[in-house]
């Protein structure tokens, strides 16, 4: 059993880490830049140790210094949370050539699908259904006009490296190409220092569904059941569900057991997330994600798990502490994501809190690292809170989302809560009914800048 862990991240997810220890037994160190020397978790976590500036390039980035903390505090293991290095093949690499241990799966693992073609082949190979698209790079325009005309318009093109919606354009048909071709590429150049694209056929209204898997790393696996994440703004998620409002029993099982035994093939330890396109009844995959997903709370709340306390187990050396057969759904979760944006542009809106007050009540949960007088510092993402509700089924927890919702106070800066209040008024909202685009159209219209 771990003695001491070390969280290498900041905010709601780096508590939400430091919680999990705790109930555990297990010390926790938190690591913060100047910047956060006031935040939660900091104020949570066992020990603290600051490991550089506000620039996350120089304290959450900086592998050197979160290997230094380790060594002065004796953490004996890093969990990553998400975004920052959750993802880096080599951060996890030197965490074990330094006799730590990583909470998350292999970097061979991470670096495998990480890269987008790779990810695709590797699924392929495993029999995850994929989008039809072009089978490795795209090296030339010319080659990307001809398959466009193979593959039938419309198509996206994606860098190789992308993420978070950077490096995605669509053509809609073959006189957008040339320009699509050649934004990705620039932006996946600017943005990741790689120019590589590939090509998919587009799917004109396919909702966002994802299978949560959990792997032991010795060949064992289980899938989580779905989480239906279509509500995106700029392709980045706002509102997510579980289970999805539009899969069936027969498909949760189908698509399930495909990911399940996926990543029981390749040995896969831990949380991870496979990515679809769903579309008329079929799957279409798009990408896995090696490490906890910021939606993960409404799979807890439906299972009953908790899936970072079962990361550190798996990490331990220790067997899952459910067979597929325990996993049974129950009710329906909703989780919304607040951030400090001032509509309708979505411009930042970093500040000091000058109230505020979480809901509560049964079902309801608020993972959030606000407080009374706490600044939140304008270098990193503008995620503040997210607000999940669990009901006994979809209609009860619109219902205590709603109500939630009305007693949430954070005074003192913007944020995104009025967006959630509108939308619960949408028929499409109340009944299920929308796909990834539902959201973009629905900002046009009721939301000008």
């Amino acid at each position: 059993m771990f003695d001491k862990i070390l969280v290498a991240n900041r905010g709601e997810i780096a508590l939400r880490v430091i919680r999990a220890a705790r109930e555990m037994g297990i010390q926790t160190v938190a690591v913060h830049s100047t910047a956060d020397a006031d935040a939660m978790h900091v104020r949570m976590a066992d020990e603290s140790v600051c490991i550089g500036p506000p620039p996350s390039t120089e304290s959450y980035l900086s592998i050197p210094s979160i290997i230094a903390a380790c060594e002065v505090t004796g953490a004996q293991a890093i969990h990553p949370g998400y975004g920052f290095l959750s993802e880096n093949a080599n951060f996890v690499q030197i965490v074990e050539d330094h006799d730590l241990t990583f909470i998350g799966p292999t970097a061979e693992h991470i670096r495998v699908m990480g890269d987008k073609i790779t990810a695709k082949d590797t699924m392929k190979a495993l029999g995850v259904p994929c989008v039809p698209g072009s089978e490795g790079g795209v090296a030339s325009l010319d080659e990307a006009k001809k398959l466009g005309e193979e593959i039938g318009y419309p198509v996206i093109i994606k860098a190789t490296a992308g993420g978070g919606g950077r490096g995605m354009k669509v053509a809609r048909n073959a006189s957008e190409m040339e320009s699509a071709y050649m934004t990705a590429r620039s932006e996946g150049k600017a943005a990741f220092g790689n120019p590589d694209v590939y090509i998919e056929k587009y799917l004109s209204t396919p909702r966002h569904i994802e299978i949560q898997v959990f792997g032991d790393g010795k060949g064992r696996a289980v899938h989580l059941g779905e989480r239906d994440c279509s509500l995106q703004r700029r392709h980045q998620k706002v509102f997510e569900e579980a289970p999805g409002p539009c899969i069936t029993e027969e498909e949760r099982a189908r698509i399930g057991k495909v990911c399940a035994d996926a990543v029981a093939k390749i040995d896969y330890a831990g949380a991870g997330t496979i990515e679809f396109l769903y579309e008329n009844g079929e799957f279409f995959f798009i990408e896995m994600n090696t490490r906890l997903q910021v939606e993960h709370p409404v799979t807890e709340a439906i299972f009953g798990v908790d899936l970072v306390q079962e990361q550190i187990r798996v990490a331990e050396g220790l067997p899952m502490s459910f067979t597929q057969d325990d996993l049974k759904i129950i009710g329906h979760a909703i989780e919304v994501r607040i951030t400090a944006e001032k509509l309708p542009d979505f411009a930042p809106r970093p500040g000091r809190i000058t109230q505020f007050h979480a809901p509560g009540g049964l079902g309801v949960r608020m993972d959030s690292a606000l407080y009374d007088g706490y600044s939140i510092p304008p270098y990193y993402d503008s995620l503040i809170a997210k607000l999940i509700v669990h009901g006994q089924d979809r209609r009860g927890a619109l219902t205590r989302l709603n109500r939630a919702l009305g007693e949430l106070i954070v005074d003192g800066i913007d944020t995104t809560v009025p967006l959630f209040h509108a939308l619960l008024q949408e028929e499409a909202i109340q009944t299920g009914n929308y796909n990834i685009h539902w959201l973009e159209h629905w900002l046009e219209t009721n939301l000008q800048a």
